[in-house]
């Protein structure tokens, strides 16, 4: 039995962070010959059903690269890999030291997320909040205001490139903690970066789909460093032309660009689906 597994943006996405139509159709034509996929992406759930709705991933979906893995079917996480506040503080006190602002992201007993920030942002931070508030439609509340005890599945900030891959070093010398970071679409100079535990790896949420899914073969396609692990857990791997070189170099073979629907025209020569 094999699983689909596909790394959402600059992967399976579009450039417009949408599976398009082609796609969409040949995510229907896998569920006709019963061909089972799911996704392991960064996003956050919310994030990631905004995209993902109405094309029938009703496997358990790897989220914030494998912090999370949620089963949409009985609506409910199944597994996670969660961070109390003082395992983030230090990193959060770094940040703000440089004027950048942590977005924290927080899960409560009950399972609802709200996101935790300071008041003053740059404009840049201003931007990346209104894109979460559209994307997750979750709560965003000032950052005194974190409950005691609450867990928290990650921490995303955005500045400039030289300060973050600074603090990404010190976060991955760290050893309950791991960080990710890539440039900004928007500008050259400004990075991205999410920390969260370093137990939480789409290898490790991989690993827990095979066995309770009765799952023999996983196939993944991906584009970035979080991807890695995801690929060296596979059976194949595939990356987009635009991936990075360091998921090339250990792709099975290297697939067209996102921006032309590779995953789905290599899946419909892969699979001879008309």
């Amino acid at each position: 039995m094999e699983l689909l597994v596909f790394d959402l943006d600059g992967t399976l996405l579009g450039k417009d962070s949408r599976i398009s139509t082609f796609t969409g159709d040949t995510l229907s034509m896998l569920r006709e010959r019963g061909i089972r996929y799911t996704a392991a992406t960064g996003r956050t759930l919310h994030a990631a059903s905004n995209v993902l709705n109405g094309h029938f991933f009703d496997e358990p979906i790897i989220l914030k690269n494998g912090v999370l893995t949620f089963d949409p079917i009985n609506k409910c996480y199944i597994e996670t890999h969660l961070l109390e506040f003082p395992d983030i503080n230090p990193f959060n006190t770094m940040l703000m030291e440089h004027g950048i602002t942590p977005f924290v992201f927080t899960i409560d007993i009950n399972h609802d997320h709200a996101i935790y920030h300071r008041n003053h942002l740059s404009t840049s931070e201003k931007k990346v909040l209104q894109l979460f508030g559209k994307e997750t439609q979750v709560p965003t509340k000032p950052l005194e205001e974190i409950p005691a005890g609450i867990k928290i599945s990650n921490v995303s900030a955005i500045g400039p490139a030289e300060v973050i891959n600074k603090i990404c070093d010190s976060v991955n010398n760290s050893t309950d903690l791991v960080a990710y970071s890539g440039q900004a679409i928007e500008d050259s100079n400004i990075n991205w970066m999410d920390i969260h535990h370093s137990a939480g790896s789409k290898s490790r949420a991989v690993k827990v789909l095979k066995e309770k899914l009765g799952i023999d073969k996983i196939i993944c396609f991906g584009d970035s460093d979080n991807d890695l692990s995801l690929f060296l857990e596979s059976d194949e791997a595939y990356a987009p032309e635009n991936a990075k070189q360091v998921i090339k170099n250990i792709a099975t073979a290297v697939i067209s660009h996102h921006q032309e629907d590779g995953v789905a025209r290599f899946l419909r020569s892969r699979f001879e689906l008309l």
